[in-house]
C-alpha cells in the first residue's frame, strides 16, 4: 500500500469538503480577556477579540487563580511527580476533590487530567464491571461519553435527543433486573440546549437505573454556587454521578467525577486511564481550586454573564441573523455550508479583528455548520456592536443570511 498517497488523498478530500481544520495561533494576554494577540501566517501580529473561548467566565485570567498557581509552583515545582498511586497525590489534589464533592453535594470526587478522560474512565469502568449492564445514551452525547460506553463493552441503547418518553420505551425492553446507566448532558455544547433532567431522572428511577450527568458546559455557570443545571433545578441529589471539567468555567485544565464514595473508590481502583496516567500538576489543581472557591462565593459573575448573553442574543435576533434559540450561554449562528462557514470566520478575523472558529463536520452534522459564539462577563457593548455588524456584512457578502430571526432547536 502506498501510505503517503492514501493519506494525501484523505487530507485532500477534507479540504475539498471544507472541513479541513486549521489552527489559529493566538496568544492570551493576562488581564486583557477577551482580547488576545493573533499571530497571522504572514508574520504580522494584531489584537483580536475572542468570541469562541470556553473560558466562559474569564477565570483563566483571574488574579486569585493566577496567584494560587504562582504560589504553588514556587512551593511545589512544576509536575506532580507520578501517578496518583505512586507519589502523585498532592495536597492540592485532595483539597480540590473535597471542594468538588461539596459543590455537587456528593460524598466524594475524583479528578482527572481532562473531562474527556473522566468520561472515558467512569463510564468505561462502571459499564465493564457490572455484568449484563445496559447503558442508555442521549443521541447527542459528547464523543468522550460515546468512547467510554464503547470501551465498557456494555450493551448500548441510543435514545432520541432529550426525549424522556423514548428513553422510557427503550428501558422497558430491558429485563428489570439488569444493571442500567442513563448517560446524558445538561447543556449540549453545539446547540446550547438544556436537558429535561428531572424527566430523565423520573424514567431512570422508574427502571432502577443509575444516572450519569455530564455538566461540563454548566458547572461554574448555573446554580447558586455554580454547581450546574442540576443545582439550579434543585435535583443534584437525584443524580448518581455528576461529571464536570476544570477547563471551561473554572478556566484551568482537568476533569472530575463526583458521586458516592464507593463508586469513586471503584473508579480510582479499576480505571486504567486513571491508574496509569501522571496526575494533574499541583499548580493546575491549585488554580482550579481558587476558581472553584471564588465562583462558589460570587454569583454576580454568573449573573453578569447571563446579562451579556441575553443582550447579544437580542442583538442577533434584531439583526436578522440565523441564531439558534437557546436557553443557555451558547449562541450558535448557523451558516449551513462548510466553505462559507470557514470564509466567514476568516473574514471576521482578517477584516474585523474578531475570532470565532468555524464548527464543521464531524463536530456537527453536514448542513449544520456554524459559528459558536460564547459571550463572557467581560465582552463590552462596543465589542458586541462590532461583532453583530461584522456578521451582518459577512452574511450579506457570502449569502448565508436568512429572514428568520431564530432557528428552533
Amino acid at each position: 500500500m502506498d501510505h503517503l498517497t492514501h493519506f494525501e488523498a484523505l487530507i485532500g478530500e477534507m479540504k475539498l469538503e471544507g472541513r479541513y481544520r486549521t489552527f489559529i495561533e493566538i496568544e492570551r494576554l493576562a488581564g486583557q480577556f477577551p482580547k488576545a494577540l493573533w499571530h497571522a501566517p504572514d508574520g504580522q501580529s494584531r489584537h483580536v477579540t475572542v468570541w469562541c473561548s470556553n473560558d466562559y467566565l474569564g477565570m483563566g485570567q483571574h488574579p486569585e487563580v493566577l496567584a494560587a498557581m504562582h504560589e504553588t509552583i514556587e512551593r511545589s515545582g512544576a509536575g506532580a511527580g507520578g501517578t496518583r498511586n505512586i507519589s502523585g497525590t498532592n495536597r492540592q489534589h485532595v483539597r480540590l476533590e473535597t471542594e468538588l464533592a461539596d459543590l455537587h453535594g456528593k460524598e466524594a470526587a475524583l479528578i482527572f487530567t481532562s473531562g474527556w478522560v473522566a468520561n472515558l474512565a467512569a463510564l468505561g469502568t462502571l459499564g465493564r464491571l457490572m455484568p449484563g449492564c445496559a447503558i442508555f445514551s442521549d443521541a447527542l452525547n459528547h464523543n468522550s461519553m460515546i468512547e467510554g460506553i464503547r470501551r465498557s463493552g456494555a450493551e448500548r441503547f441510543i435514545f432520541r435527543h432529550n426525549d424522556a418518553a423514548h428513553l422510557d420505551q427503550l428501558m422497558g425492553t430491558v429485563a428489570p433486573d439488569r444493571p442500567k446507566i442513563v448517560a446524558f448532558e445538561s447543556v449540549y455544547s453545539m446547540d446550547g440546549d438544556i436537558a429535561p433532567i428531572a424527566a430523565i431522572c423520573d424514567v431512570a428511577e422508574k427502571h432502577g437505573a443509575m444516572t450519569y450527568l455530564d455538566e461540563v458546559h454548566a458547572v461554574g455557570l448555573y446554580g447558586d454556587r455554580g454547581g450546574g443545571i442540576a443545582e439550579r433545578e434543585g435535583i443534584s441529589t437525584r443524580l448518581t454521578l455528576i461529571e464536570g471539567t476544570l477547563a471551561k468555567a473554572f478556566g484551568v485544565m482537568g476533569g472530575y467525577v463526583a458521586g458516592p464514595a464507593l463508586l469513586m473508590d471503584v473508579i480510582r481502583s479499576c480505571a486504567d486511564s486513571f491508574i496509569f496516567t501522571t496526575s494533574l500538576c499541583p499548580h493546575l489543581a491549585a488554580g482550579a481550586l481558587a476558581a472553584l472557591q471564588h465562583l462558589k462565593a460570587h454569583p454576580e459573575q454568573r449573573a453578569r454573564q447571563q446579562q451579556k448573553v441575553a443582550r447579544l442574543r437580542d442583538m442577533l435576533h434584531a439583526a436578522d441573523l440565523p441564531v439558534m434559540d437557546t436557553a443557555s450561554h451558547i449562541l450558535p449562528v448557523i451558516i449551513g455550508d462548510a466553505h462559507r462557514c470557514r470564509q466567514t470566520s476568516e473574514m471576521l478575523l482578517s477584516e474585523h479583528g474578531i475570532y470565532v472558529q468555524p464548527i464543521n463536520y464531524p463536530t456537527v452534522a453536514r448542513g449544520q455548520e456554524r459559528l459558536r459564539i460564547t459571550p463572557s462577563p467581560y465582552h463590552t457593548d462596543q465589542q458586541m456592536d462590532a461583532l453583530v455588524a461584522a456578521l451582518e456584512e459577512a452574511g450579506t457578502r457570502l449569502g448565508w443570511r436568512t429572514s428568520a430571526t431564530a432557528i428552533a432547536i
